[in-house]
C-alpha cells in the first residue's frame, strides 16, 4: 500500500485495511515519507511496518541529510511499535548504517536481485532450513543462499 492510495479515499482505506488485518495479513506502508499523506494517518492505519523508500537509502552514508530522514523513521517507527524496513540497499556502508541504526530489515540489490517466481519456493526451502539449524537465531544473520544462486540475504528469522 503506498501513501499516495490512502489519501484519496482514508476511511475506504482504513475499513479495507483492518478486515486484512483480521484476516492475519500483515500490512506496510510502502514508500514511506515520498507520499502526501499527514504523519496523523498512522494513528489510524492497522499497520505492521513501515518502509523506507529507496530515495532515501540510495546516497547513504554521503548525504546527512538521508542519513537523518533514515534515522527519522526508524525512530518514529519503533516509538510507534512498528517494524521498519529500509529499501533499495545496494552497499556495505548503507548496511552498516541501517544495522548501526537499528532498522529491523533491509532489502535490495546488496542481497539480491528479484527472483522469478519460479525459484522462490526452492529459494524459501534454503532460508528455512539454515534458519532451522542456527542455535540461536540472530537479528542480522547473512545466510548463504548459494544452493539457488550466489548472494546472501539478512533477515528476521521470525519473519519467516
Amino acid at each position: 500500500m503506498t501513501e499516495g492510495f490512502l489519501i484519496q479515499n482514508p476511511d475506504r482505506a482504513i475499513e479495507m485495511l483492518e478486515s486484512l488485518r483480521e484476516m492475519g495479513i500483515a500490512l506496510a506502508v510502502d514508500d514511506f515519507g515520498t507520499g502526501y499523506s499527514s504523519l496523523s494517518y498512522l494513528k489510524r492505519l492497522p499497520i505492521q511496518k513501515l518502509k523506507i523508500d529507496r530515495s532515501f537509502v540510495r546516497d547513504i552514508p554521503d548525504d546527512p541529510n538521508d542519513e537523518a530522514i533514515s534515522r527519522a523513521i526508524i525512530a518514529l517507527g519503533h516509538s510507534m511499535q512498528l517494524e521498519v524496513l529500509a529499501e533499495g540497499v545496494e552497499t556495505e556502508a548503507q548496511q552498516a548504517f541501517l544495522v548501526r541504526e537499528q532498522c529491523d530489515c533491509v532489502q535490495g540489490y546488496l542481497y539480491s536481485k528479484p527472483v522469478p517466481a519460479a525459484d522462490l519456493v526452492r529459494l524459501l526451502k534454503v532460508v528455512f532450513s539454515v534458519f532451522s539449524q542456527a542455535r540461536q537465531p540472530p537479528i542480522y544473520y547473512p545466510v548463504p543462499i548459494s544452493a539457488v544462486t550466489n548472494f546472501s540475504m539478512p533477515c528476521e528469522v521470525s519473519q519467516f
